[in-house]
Formats: structure tokens, C-alpha cells, sequence
């Protein structure tokens, strides 16, 4: 089907209405250095709207890990995310966040799917991160129902979750998911604090990836937190890789990466992780110190921009 006829369907026709989105269901704020912070669902937390992901200090030198931690945290950032996944992430946060730990809200992630393995991982995590506790952990890149099945079945990752929780090594419960299958799987069988997600203008728009996500998380008044905001495509075959830590093609002009930003934020999401690479977190920074959700013509410019995108996510998949 092509593109302009697949708009003209009753489902693009709700897809697209639902944007632009209220924002009634979250409550914001400005910190006192002047970064909004909002609401996550249900758990009485409030974060800032950018969060600072482990890849941004992989492979970096301890010193330039503190120097960005401490950056983040005197912007106003309260929201770090990690994961054993991001190379020597784990090792080089928990050292630079440490003296700042009482102060933030630390996520971490695991792609183990049992019990037994999940438990490890946690521990491992725990350690390396120099913390006692997560205040949030998460199901990690959840794609196949077959991997909703393990996680919820007997002897899954979701009964060390549970355990973890009672034993006050985890606050919140969540997951982070790369397909709108699973995420829908997930929330209508578990129980889950919050869901991390892509909400990005071109899959919402090209690839009717995220409506459906995101109205099934505020139905069950879950905390929303985004991924992939400043993606603009896949990176095209035979062209160079200009940002090593994406495997995407990302939006690394202030014009365009801002308004993608504000496209994201101006859904009832709590905060958007910016991609991993340290010079776009920053930009992202700059960005969201001055946000305003998009108003008027510039809810039609992206509309009509993200139709003619690539994504890098589609719903159903091709």
C-alpha cells in the first residue's frame, strides 16, 4: 500500500489524531535550574524531561565521566538509565554518580529473561553501579512474544523483579520494549510501574509504531519514558557512520533535533533519553531547557514531515 493511501485509512485517520496530545495527565514543574520535571505514572516520582543514558559515558576516561555526570546534574537531569548491554557503561557511571546517588532516580535495565539469570544480573549491576538499590529495573529490549512468555512464565525474570522489590534491592518495575507486540503483551499480562519506549515523529507518522503503545500505558496510568526521539532514519547502505554510539541516523542540527524533541515531549511522556553520543545529549540538554510543546503550524510541519520519513521501526512489521 503506498503511503498516501495508507493515511487515508481509518487507522491512520486515529493515529494522527491523536497528536497533538494533552499533557493534563502529567503534572510538571521547573527545577531550580530550570528543567522541567514531570510526573512518572503512578509512582508519586518526579523526573527531569531529559535523561541521561549510560552510553554516554562508555569509553570514557573517569575524568570525563564526572565532568558529564556533574554537567547533568548541575543542568537539573535527575533521571540516569544504565544497562549491562552498553560496553563498560555500568563501570564508568557508578564511580562518577555515586557522590550525587540520594539525589537522582537510577534505572537500570537486564536482557536475561529467567529467573535465575536476572538475579545475577542484578546483583552484578547493583555492585558495579555502587548502590544498594534501583529505583527503577527493567525488562530490557523486549521484541518476541516468545521472550513475554519467559519473562512472565514459571521460574521467569519477572519473579527475581518481585523478589527484588520485597527484598528492597528494586522500587519500580518496568520494561523497555522494541516492538508494539510485545509491548502490548506486557502491559495486558503484567504489572508493570513503566514502559520505555520509541516515540519519535518519523515511526509514529511512517510507521504507526507508538499510538496504540502509548494509549494502552496512560489507560493503565503507567509512567511513560521515550526513546529514539532524535532518530531521523536508518543509515543508508554505503553511506559513513558520522556518530559511533547510533545505530541510527540521528537529527544532530539544533533546528530539526529540537523540533523532533518537542514532537516527543509534547505527548504525556515524563522524559526522553537522547541518544547515546555525548555532543547530541548535550545539544538535547540545551534544547529542553527552553521547551514549549509544538503549537499551530508547527504540529502540521511535523506531521507532514514524518510522513515522508523513513522510520526505523514499522507497525506491522514489513
Amino acid at each position: 500500500m503506498e503511503r498516501r493511501d495508507f493515511l487515508k485509512s481509518a487507522g491512520a485517520g486515529t493515529m494522527l489524531s491523536l497528536f497533538p496530545a494533552s499533557l493534563e495527565s502529567v503534572q510538571r514543574e521547573k527545577d531550580a535550574q530550570g528543567l522541567e520535571r514531570r510526573s512518572l505514572g503512578r509512582t508519586g516520582e518526579k523526573l527531569s524531561i531529559i535523561g541521561f543514558g549510560g552510553i554516554v559515558v562508555m569509553d570514557a576516561t573517569t575524568g570525563q565521566a564526572s565532568q558529564r555526570v556533574r554537567e547533568a546534574i548541575e543542568a537539573g537531569v535527575n533521571y540516569f538509565d544504565v544497562a549491562p548491554t552498553y560496553g563498560n557503561a555500568e563501570e564508568m557511571l557508578g564511580p562518577a554518580l555515586e557522590p550525587y546517588r540520594k539525589g537522582v532516580f537510577l534505572a537500570c535495565k537486564t536482557e536475561e529473561r529467567m529467573k535465575e539469570g536476572a538475579s545475577a544480573a542484578l546483583e552484578r549491576s547493583l555492585k558495579k553501579m555502587r548502590t544498594d538499590h534501583f529505583d527503577l529495573y527493567q525488562h530490557h529490549a523486549v521484541t518476541k512474544l516468545e521472550e513475554v512468555e519467559k519473562i512472565l512464565g514459571p521460574n521467569g525474570a519477572m519473579e527475581a523483579f518481585e523478589a527484588a522489590r520485597k527484598a528492597g534491592k528494586v522500587r519500580f518495575v518496568g520494561f523497555s520494549a522494541h516492538s508494539v507486540e510485545a509491548a502490548l503483551a506486557l502491559m495486558d499480562r503484567g504489572n508493570f510501574d513503566t514502559i520505555l519506549f520509541p516515540v519519535n515523529f518519523a515511526t509514529w507518522y511512517a510507521g504507526n509504531f507508538g499510538p496504540q503503545v502509548l494509549a494502552r500505558a496512560q489507560e493503565k496510568k503507567m509512567g511513560i519514558l521515550a526513546l529514539k526521539a532524535l532518530a531521523k532514519g536508518p543509515v543508508k547502505k554505503g553511506a559513513p557512520k558520522k556518530h559511533a554510539k547510533c545505530w541510527y541516523e540521528p537529527l544532530d542540527q539544533a533546528e530539526e533535533a529540537g523540533m523532533a524533541l518537542r514532537f516527543t515531549l509534547s505527548h504525556p511522556v515524563t522524559a526522553a533519553v537522547p541518544p547515546g553520543d555525548e555532543n547530541l545529549f548535550k545539544m538535547a540538554l540545551d534544547l529542553a531547557a527552553s521547551f514549549k510543546p509544538l503549537a499551530g503550524e508547527e504540529i502540521d510541519a511535523i506531521k507532514q514531515k514524518g510522513v515522508a520519513a523513513s522510520p526505523i521501526f514499522k507497525y506491522p512489521q514489513a
